[in-house]
């Protein structure tokens, strides 16, 4: 299968993934199930996901065909729906599982830990598929692995999905604002404007960020390409240390003083990985250097941004007297998928600047300045109104 045509694939998954997201949050807030509004979409969502994971990993004619190209462009948007059919519903729990600020932040917490350890888990299967490559051969080792791997995330995926009684901690009134007049009036709410304002640019500079990683590690610091695997590996383990710091602080002086402050020295972070490779900041020492103080930033920003989402659909709701918390954290993947797209054209444009890796350079001083006004811009969120409108309530 040509480049072109899974790069084609990969532009329609895209579209179609980003279309679905405010789609599916109508859908779910306006769910009139007596199992709650979330719950049935988890339920629904769960198996079919977990099989369709199998499938793209399958073909149905065993040579080049183009019934095998159509098979994964379905198989993959189905793959895409039926992820947003069980994340949507899921995150848009997080505002009734966290009646306070405190319980809002944990559960975001719990949620960025368990991405980070799933993620972890997920880079193991090259090595467990090795262990079954010399009775199925390679392909099917991968198969058989991926079909394990799918099966642990489905009964991990069935667990909120039967053990949650929606209707005894949540509000499960169903909204009656049609979804795209929905999608509008999320976008209208000033404090999501200024959220979802600051969280674009921010996954625009992380997007241009990590994609450039093996470029800066290989090009810039002249390492090796098996050290961008464990630079990664080092700055998500390091990550993870500070998120018992960041919840006891986010705690103590709030959410918005935190996450300014991230914005702020992720921007640092990205100017100094601009001197990688320079007399004095070469090799493993600049890897190291770079990937300890970028997994500050990594932990507030995987942690307070999902509590910040929950504030503003809860102070929302009291507003309004209308739930569609689903809505809120559907425009805000809406809006951050957009981010991404932007920042691949954005790294593809600049990265060829130059000789000797100048564009590399660049792209990570680009990074700088959207992560620094990502931060100005999150400077005029009104955290005290949101969080005062919600102890009113």
């Amino acid at each position: 299968m040509g480049l072109t045509i899974i790069g084609l694939i990969t532009a329609t998954c895209r579209i179609f993934d980003a279309v679905t997201d405010p789609w599916i949050a109508s859908l779910s807030d306006r769910c009139t199930s007596r199992l709650g509004r979330r719950v049935p979409f988890l339920r629904a969502a769960a198996l079919p996901f977990a099989i369709v994971t199998v499938l793209v990993f399958c073909t149905p004619v065993n040579k080049i065909s183009g019934w095998n190209t159509l098979f994964l462009l379905i198989m993959l948007l189905l793959f895409y729906l039926f992820l947003t059919m069980y994340c949507t519903p899921f995150n848009a729990l997080i505002p009734e599982l966290g009646k306070t600020q405190k319980d809002r932040i944990n559960v975001s917490t719990y949620i960025s830990f368990t991405f980070f350890m799933g993620t972890g888990i997920a880079y193991l299967l090259p090595n467990i598929a090795k262990l079954f490559e010399p009775q199925l051969g390679y392909v099917g080792s991968l198969r058989v692995t991926i079909a394990i791997f799918a099966a642990v995330a489905l009964a991990a995926m069935l667990v909120p999905a039967f053990a949650l009684k929606e209707p005894e901690f949540a509000d499960i009134t169903p909204s009656n604002t049609p979804g795209i007049k929905s999608l509008v009036k999320t976008f209208k709410n000033k404090d999501f404007q200024t959220f979802v304002k600051s969280d674009i640019l921010y996954w625009i500079a992380l997007t241009i960020f990590q994609t450039g990683l093996p470029f800066y590690i290989t090009v810039l610091m002249k390492l090796d390409t098996g050290m961008s695997f464990v630079l990664f590996a080092l700055m998500t383990v390091m990550s993870l240390v500070f998120y018992v710091p960041v919840n006891v602080l986010a705690k103590k002086i709030g959410k918005k003083k935190l996450i300014s402050f991230a914005f702020l020295f992720f921007s640092a972070v990205f100017l100094i990985t601009t001197f990688a490779g320079y007399s004095g900041f070469t090799g493993i020492t600049a890897g190291i250097i770079i990937s300890v103080l970028a997994s500050v930033p990594m932990a507030i920003l995987g942690i307070l941004p999902q509590a910040v989402v929950a504030d503003i659909a809860q102070a929302d709701a009291i507003t309004t007297n209308e739930n569609r918390e689903g809505m809120f954290y559907a425009a805000r993947t809406f809006a951050f998928k957009l981010g991404q797209s932007a920042a691949m054209l954005l790294f593809t444009a600049l990265a060829g600047i130059g000789t000797n890796g100048f564009g590399y350079r660049v792209t990570a001083v680009v990074a700088a300045v959207l992560c620094f006004a990502g931060g100005l811009v999150f400077l005029r969120y009104k955290e005290d109104k949101v969080t005062d409108i919600i102890s009113k309530g």
